[in-house]
């Protein structure tokens, strides 16, 4: 499959051989991709081409392959729908830049950066409704249902997760209950649409469901970390934006947990002055093990997003599916 990206030679040598057993399928799906985002107007085109290359790794577009093929076969809904899924999650990652003020994404200048705001949300807009066009062609209303509900859920996490910036105080909970909106939504969307087209039992798509979900989660968390550990020429793409909107993530709040009242005050300062960078904040990271603690939760996510498959019956796609989740964790960028 051609795909836009740069990523490291191991991460994309590692994708390329979990997405084996999907490889001309995910081509169909990037040929659907390319040719539903054409404009004939040249500026426009020129930023949907541009929008297409910074979706990265087809994660949703391969996990809604994969369980089709691990249930049974690919049928040209899935083909449609993979592209779909992809066209949205693009689209959030475009508007997500631009609330972030994010300058790099894939080593390609985001949208925003680029152009400007203004475009870049008109950018979004324009992949959303393409993308339910898309899903509007199916003969059945059950897609359009389910990804409306999701994309509702999506603005609902990004949403709860903007105004809860600078708020130090937000519970674990709470802030679980924003990245499962926000981004493991999506994956379960992706992993329930492989298996409803694949005919699978609702017992089995709820699985897949869950699945998908623990993925996104973990994912996120992985996220969290490689925001604070990760560098921009290996990550391809802006870092340090959740300390620069002082988004709360998962290792601050453990650290907020942990700290006397006389370092919370210190660190309340801290988190506000404008001298705040990455290098500060994981000291204080590294001194309550907050680090640790996010990467034992993102294995616990694995681990049960692993036992959502116990019901699937044993192929090349299901072993993929089964790699994906450590992966997951082990990524570096």
């Amino acid at each position: 499959m051609s795909r836009a990206t740069k990523d490291t030679p191991h991460t994309a040598d590692l994708l390329k051989l979990l997405y084996s057993p999907i490889e001309q399928e995910l081509d169909e799906a990037e040929r659907l991709l390319h040719q539903g985002l054409r404009s004939e107007y040249e500026l426009v085109d020129e930023m949907v081409k541009h929008g297409c290359l910074l979706g990265g790794k087809r994660l949703r577009p391969a996990l809604l392959l994969l369980v089709a093929k691990a249930i049974g076969h690919v049928t040209p809904a899935h083909i449609t729908l993979a592209a779909v899924v992809e066209m949205i999650h693009t689209a959030t990652l475009i508007h997500d830049d631009v609330l972030d003020e994010a300058k790099l994404r894939r080593h390609l200048k985001t949208c925003n950066a680029r152009w400007d705001n203004e475009a870049s949300i008109l950018l979004g807009d324009y992949l959303f409704t393409q993308a339910f066009y898309l899903t509007s062609t199916l003969n059945t209303t059950y897609a359009c249902r389910r990804i409306g509900q999701t994309t509702n859920t999506v603005c609902e996490g990004e949403l709860r997760q903007v105004r809860s910036s600078g708020n130090f105080k937000i519970t674990e909970a709470e802030y679980f209950s924003i990245i499962e909106a926000k981004t493991a939504s999506l994956c379960a969307c992706s992993c329930e649409l492989g298996a409803h087209f694949a005919e699978a039992s609702p017992v089995i798509i709820e699985a897949l469901g869950r699945y998908g979900l623990h993925l996104g989660i973990a994912f996120q968390l992985i996220d969290d970390l490689l925001d604070v550990l990760g560098t921009e020429n290996d990550m391809g793409k802006s870092l340090g934006t959740d300390l620069a909107k002082r988004k709360p993530t998962l290792p601050m709040i453990h650290v907020m947990q942990k700290v006397t009242s006389e370092e919370r005050q210190q660190l309340g300062t801290l988190l506000f002055s404008p001298d705040l960078d990455s290098a500060t904040m994981l000291e204080w990271f590294e001194r309550f093990d907050a680090l640790e603690y996010t990467k034992v939760k993102a294995q616990w996510h694995v681990d049960q997003a692993l036992e959502s498959l116990v019901s699937l019956d044993e192929n090349p796609a299901t072993e993929v599916l089964r790699g994906l989740p450590e992966f997951v964790v082990r990524r570096s960028c």
